[in-house]
């Protein structure tokens, strides 16, 4: 592992460790607690040009990017460098593969989070200390000095407001110049245990991150190392950090507003209303129709004549542009239908997170989660669930148990209906009745939700995790983050929607030219009539749930007569299509996420669970609905 010593530190030159710098571009780690901002520095620090991958052996993603000045990668955000998460175990993994570590630590919580910096000191890690979130500190009257912070450890200390790049040019001059000084401020118990020892430096990091396991036997060695490190840090603090009274702002008072139980709910019930209004009502009617009625007259027609024209065969004309084909059902349904019900949610979900409201969400369902084996973090996932159910499943991993990310992978492909999904099933019940309708759907998928994770964590072993969770400062979005943001997600969906979407409109256009469709829901026909009630022609919007939830939403909307087609369901049958298509099986992205996640026989339970959940709840309510509504 190469290392870049200064060469005007003493220490570097106590024990040779100073090397010149190599002609490769060094390996630079952003390390950090949760919530500091270091994913915020990595994207001022990368650009457009980022790589996420799984982790080697884990299903924890890693970003990394490749600059004019080094190989950045962004570590998990991890509390410690124990073994106690798998963030944790790959933040070990990469720093010991590092050449200069940056860690971003929160003015705000600058006690906590220096806990983590004397571990990468205390084994010796180059590192670059940045103090981030500043403006905000100063609003809430805490003056840090980081001359004086940077006198102390012996490091190169920079000062950050990342949401505005302030600072960032400092982190790359500083890695650029290579001048990254090793820290003499070790905890004395670590720098006793060395002092005499002729160890190499992967030896002692090895040494010191089994301390800090939760396996470590001799717990006693490992609270004098904590206490020491507590004390060494409480010491700086006060030589550093002023903290001054100031009146409350009125961020603040919003901030504990939320936390209110009873304006909290009330609060929720405004936002799912808002959302309800734009994406249901505006989006899914106007802008979706004007969308899709421009590319079904003129694109849809100039696409097919061309490919006519070029390939006259019947087999390939029927997959490439007829009623399933892949340059025209793709295009009307990706383009037309998903992209601005994707965008809208995006960015409703990005003004939520960048505000602070989604970790008050959190404390405020967190007594109710808990009924389900879950605590309020799970909510996170259960939201983003409804932006896309792949993206939900991966998020769960923030959660603390084993437990509780199997009922909340469950509940995610039982319950939670995606944005494409959602926007179709808002505009169709938005033609039944409005919100009271809306909120009888939601009620009903409310019970299921409940239930279903009521009886998870009965018969899945194991305990749930308390709710520990940092509130940030309610702020006002910075539009340009919240853009950029909802961007890069939409960016992604594309990629991720149309190759799945080309691949099931193939399948679906040659089942349909080989006769399979019609046999299949000839098959499902007498489920379809006899116990949900429905017309036989809702067994093709069953098929093509079978391949894509959004494929069944789609298929609805002909049979309500959304796209001028003639109304072939009562008010009453769109209700019970729309909790059976919600409670359908997950879509093949997020059902590959969740084998990768939890293995190929939760994913096969899942599958099987939510097929059989959601023709049992179809015919429940097919027969009580009617004395209902």
């Amino acid at each position: 592992m190469s290392i870049y010593g200064c060469k005007s530190c003493s220490k570097c030159s106590e024990t040779d460790k100073k090397i010149e710098p190599s002609k490769e571009l060094p390996k630079v780690a952003l390390v950090g607690n949760p919530n500091v901002g270091k994913s915020v520095i990595f994207n001022a620090l990368s650009g457009f040009y980022v790589e996420v991958s799984n982790y080697p052996g884990t299903t924890v993603d890693v970003s990394k990017a490749f600059t004019e000045f080094g190989e950045i990668i962004d570590t998990p955000g991890a509390y410690s460098l124990g073994n106690y998460t798998d963030d944790e175990i790959v933040t070990q993994n990469i720093i010991k593969k590092t050449d200069i570590i940056v860690n971003v630590v929160s003015a705000l919580n600058l006690e906590r989070d220096l806990v983590l910096t004397q571990q990468l000191i205390d084994m010796d890690f180059p590192v670059i200390l940045v103090v981030n979130q500043m403006d905000e500190a100063r609003r809430r009257g805490i003056t840090i000095d980081c001359k004086k912070l940077e006198s102390l450890y012996g490091l190169k200390v920079i000062p950050t407001v990342a949401i505005h790049k302030q600072g960032i040019s400092d982190i790359i001059s500083s890695i650029k110049d290579n001048k990254i000084c090793y820290s003499e401020n070790i905890t004395p118990y670590v720098q006793n245990m060395f002092r005499a020892k002729s160890i190499s430096q992967p030896e002692k990091i090895n040494q010191i991150i089994e301390i800090e396991s939760k396996d470590y036997k001799n717990r006693e060695e490992a609270d004098i190392i904590q206490t020491e490190r507590r004390k060494l840090i409480s010491d700086i603090i006060k030589q550093v950090a002023v903290q001054t009274e100031v009146k409350r702002s009125i961020s603040d008072f919003i901030g504990d507003l939320l936390l209110n139980p009873i304006a909290g709910i009330l609060v929720a019930l405004g936002m799912l209303y808002i959302l309800f209004q734009v994406i249901g009502v505006f989006v899914s009617g106007e802008v979706v129709d004007f969308l899709f009625t421009q590319i079904d007259e003129k694109y849809s027609p100039w696409i097919e004549s061309i490919v006519k024209g070029i390939i006259p065969v019947d087999f390939v004309n029927e997959i490439l542009v007829g009623e399933f084909g892949i340059l025209t059902m793709t295009v009307e349904i990706v383009i037309g239908v998903l992209l601005p019900l994707i965008t809208t949610f995006y960015l409703f979900m990005a003004i939520l997170e960048d505000s602070g409201y989604l970790p008050r969400l959190a404390v405020l369902t967190d007594s109710v989660l808990n009924k389900i084996g879950l605590n309020g973090r799970a909510v996170i996932p259960l939201l983003l669930g409804f932006g896309c159910s792949a993206m939900g499943t991966i998020t769960t991993r923030i959660l603390g148990s084993k437990k509780e990310r199997s009922i909340a992978i469950a509940i995610l492909g039982i319950t939670i209906p995606c944005a494409a999904q959602q926007g179709i099933i808002i505009a169709l019940i938005a033609t039944i009745g409005g919100f009271k309708i809306w909120a009888l759907y939601l009620a009903i998928v409310f019970i299921i939700m409940v239930l279903a994770g009521t009886v998870l964590n009965k018969l899945i072993p194991g305990k749930s995790t308390d709710l520990l969770i940092d509130l940030p400062p309610m702020r006002m979005p910075l539009l340009h983050n919240t853009l950029n943001k909802t961007f890069f997600r939409v960016v992604n969906f594309l990629k991720e929607a149309f190759p799945v979407f080309t691949i099931g409109t193939a399948m679906i256009a040659i089942l349909n030219i080989i006769g399979f469709l019609d046999w299949l829901q000839n098959a499902i026909s007498p489920i379809v009539v006899n116990l949900l009630k429905l017309p036989a022609e809702f067994s093709d919007v069953f098929v093509m749930g079978l391949i894509r939830r959004d494929f069944a939403s789609i298929g609805l909307l002909e049979m309500v007569g959304l796209e001028g087609s003639t109304k072939m369901l009562t008010d009453v049958q769109i209700l019970i299509a729309s909790l059976v298509v919600t409670l359908f099986v997950p879509c093949v992205a997020a059902l590959i996420v969740i084998y990768k996640e939890k293995g190929l026989k939760e994913a096969t339970l899942v599958w099987a669970g939510t097929f059989i959940i959601s023709i049992v709840v179809g015919a429940i309510v097919a027969r009580v609905l009617p004395f209902i509504i």
